[in-house]
């Protein structure tokens, strides 16, 4: 069983930056790809960023040019780097891991706890 840690979430002015950092425990090694998704009030979980064990890396619309996802296999950890924020981007941030193919059109198999970022305008 696979158990991610997150953390890094808080309060930030909009235009400004935060990085999430997600720890792996219990079976790093059988982890294929790890990624982020969030969920604001009233709206539906949105996978927003994702990278395989061969590093490709994939990104939600929404994000793309503001959000960069790295992952350090010898830490057992991926990264979230959040730039450029907006006060849509509040939400609650889950790291995701999975042991299968990437497929962003599949519910990730494992997700963290969640921490929660809030964009002020």
């Amino acid at each position: 069983q696979v158990q991610l840690v997150e953390s890094g979430g808080g309060l930030v002015q909009a235009g400004g930056s935060l990085r999430l950092s997600c720890v792996a425990s219990g079976g790093f090694f059988s982890i294929e790809w790890m990624g982020w998704s969030r969920q604001a009030p009233g709206k539906q979980r949105e996978l927003v960023a994702a990278i395989t064990r061969s590093g490709h890396t994939d990104y939600a619309d929404s994000v793309k040019g503001r959000f960069t996802v790295s992952r350090d296999n010898a830490k057992n950890t991926v990264y979230l780097q959040m730039n450029s924020l907006k006060p849509d981007d509040t939400a609650v941030y889950y790291c995701n891991a999975d042991r299968g193919e990437y497929d962003s059109t599949r519910p990730p198999q494992y997700w963290g706890q969640g921490t929660q970022v809030t964009v002020s305008s």
